[in-house]
């Protein structure tokens, strides 16, 4: 196979086609070059067709990153069927969510996990089988027919569905407002097109060895893959427990490329690098929220030689902008740029186009634009929306998806992020975004982590509160830190409430800061005050 990829299970059988010998994957001791895994990938599929597996099915996997998850995830499209990534840190009541809202048909977990998963799996009907990595679990009465991972393998040969790229080829699933995760629905043109955009910017090669870090349930985590697989590199899957083992194996791997979310940086910058490590980043890449400053400044200072990409992107659109290197010191606090192959538009909520300065809401247009949420039309409404203004002669109109967040652009084009529009503070008649308040917090160089947020006020409307935790082997100073927010802050944007913790603070699925579950859990406090 020697053509451009047109879908996603292509990528790793045509770097295959080029280079079956060079290594795709690292997990642990084990390794597989990508003629192995291409050749994997075509049994998993044919052992799916095997179990009756239709065109267009679900296909979960709940696993955590190991060689038969990347097996599994590029299998399922190689059949014709859709992968539904399920990050391995959900409880059994929330995997059972997924397997029902998406009526998943197999389910590819290992030994372990399964044993927690026997109620959850009562309640899927349209679930007929599951496939297990490692032993069958022993005492443990399962509603669904079992299949070992290498039975399904060794399955005699039989063909998938054909699909083109306008089929779906994903659902990713997502926190959402109401407590429930939401399915973003990706094609195959979703996801090939994004691997090329992000390669292309990165500028990943065969050389290139990449540390995945991230869930790869998460878009940017999964993304380290396919970029990889376009680019005919090599992944070090990692399940890291502490920052230290992400620094131990960007050592022991050479690695070239690291993208990761703010809480993992910041502990990054408060453990020790071995000069090994310091020196084989080609380049480490921000995601999924604003990498402050101080923590920006301490990991140019670590790896001096690594160029630094700040990223901003959706779900719903896997990646949005890019700040190229050299652009970072002139402005380390933008977004950037429109990534390739795409557009970015600052509109009023009348659709118009906003003035250089002038906040509007981030809309994206083009080909990574995904399809929409799963089985929830009403939200999908909401957010992707055909755009104003179309040309006029133009029968059908053009999707883009509007993300609720609020940025800016500047005379140069370049973006600012300013906040989500569900998560901005609003004080005193003002709009608040947490992301600047943190910022501040972050350069007075006395905290670890932080997290800001609004509460209710009988006058202000809301005030701002946070949650912080204090440096290792440090006494947090709550006055002084206060002292250096009123010197640096507008007088409304000052927290007048700072609790601090030990330990890091709680983590979302995806590894960001629960923001969201820290307000809520002070706003309980205050209110089961209240009452008493």
């Amino acid at each position: 196979m020697s053509h451009e990829a047109a879908l996603l299970h292509e990528l790793p059988l045509t770097a295959a086609a080029r280079t079956p010998d060079a290594i795709a994957l690292h997990d642990g001791a084990r390794r597989l070059s990508y003629g192995e895994l291409a050749y994997d990938i075509e049994r998993f599929a044919s052992g799916l067709a095997s179990l009756g597996t239709r065109r267009g099915d679900r296909i979960a996997i709940f696993l955590d990153k190991r060689l038969e998850t990347v097996i599994a995830s590029f299998g399922a499209p190689a059949a014709g069927a859709v992968f539904v990534p399920i990050n391995p840190l959900l409880k059994p009541d929330q995997v059972g969510y997924i397997l029902r809202d998406c009526a998943v048909r197999v389910l590819v977990t290992s030994t372990d996990r399964l044993k927690s998963l026997a109620a959850a799996l009562g309640e899927c009907p349209e679930l007929h089988h599951v496939v297990v990595v490692g032993a069958p679990p022993a005492g443990t009465a399962l509603p669904v027919p079992l299949q070992g991972w290498s039975e399904l393998l060794d399955a005699p040969r039989k063909a998938g569905h054909r699909v083109i790229d306008t089929d779906i080829v994903g659902i990713l699933y997502t926190s959402g407002s109401t407590g429930k995760p939401k399915g973003v629905v990706l094609s195959h043109r979703n996801m090939v097109a994004g691997a090329k955009s992000v390669a292309s910017y990165l500028g990943n090669c065969s050389d290139d060895v990449l540390l995945a870090a991230l869930p790869l349930s998460f878009d940017a985590g999964f993304s380290q893959l396919t970029t990889a697989f376009r680019a005919g590199a090599s992944v070090v899957l990692l399940n890291y427990l502490l920052p230290k083992d992400v620094v131990k194996a960007i050592e022991a791997h050479r690695v070239t490329g690291l993208t990761a979310v703010p809480p993992l940086w910041i502990q990054l910058t408060q453990v020790s690098w071995p000069d090994a490590a310091r020196q084989s980043l080609r380049y480490f890449a921000n995601t999924g929220g604003r990498m402050p400053l101080d923590t920006l400044k301490s990991l140019r200072a670590i790896m001096p030689q690594a160029s630094p990409f700040l990223m901003y992107g959706l779900t719903e659109a896997f990646r949005a902008t890019y700040l190229p290197p050299e652009e970072v010191d002139r402005r380390p606090d933008s977004i950037g740029k429109a990534i390739p192959n795409t557009e970015i538009l600052v509109l009023r909520p009348d659709g118009s186009a906003c003035e250089p300065g002038e906040p509007g809401e981030l809309v994206q247009r083009g080909a990574l634009v995904a399809q929409g949420y799963w089985n929830d039309p009403e939200r999908t409404a909401e957010r992707f929306k055909p755009l104003p203004g179309h040309l006029a002669g133009v029968m059908i109109p053009e999707v883009a998806v509007f993300s609720g967040d609020t940025v800016r652009k500047d005379e140069e084009g370049f973006l600012y992020f300013i906040g989500r529009r569900d998560e901005m503070i609003k004080s005193s008649g003002y709009r608040i975004s947490p992301n600047e308040v943190e910022e501040v917090l972050y350069a007075t160089q006395l905290i670890a982590e932080c997290a800001a947020f609004g509460i209710p006020h009988p006058s202000l409307g809301e005030e701002v509160a946070v949650v912080v935790t204090p440096r290792e082997g440090q006494v947090l100073d709550t006055a002084r830190l206060i002292a250096m927010c009123r010197d640096r802050l507008p007088a409304y944007m000052v927290p007048s409430r700072v609790e601090s913790r030990e330990g890091p603070l709680p983590r979302n699925a995806n590894g960001k800061i629960d923001r969201k579950a820290l307000g809520e859990a002070m706003r309980a406090a205050l209110a089961a005050g209240e009452a008493r």
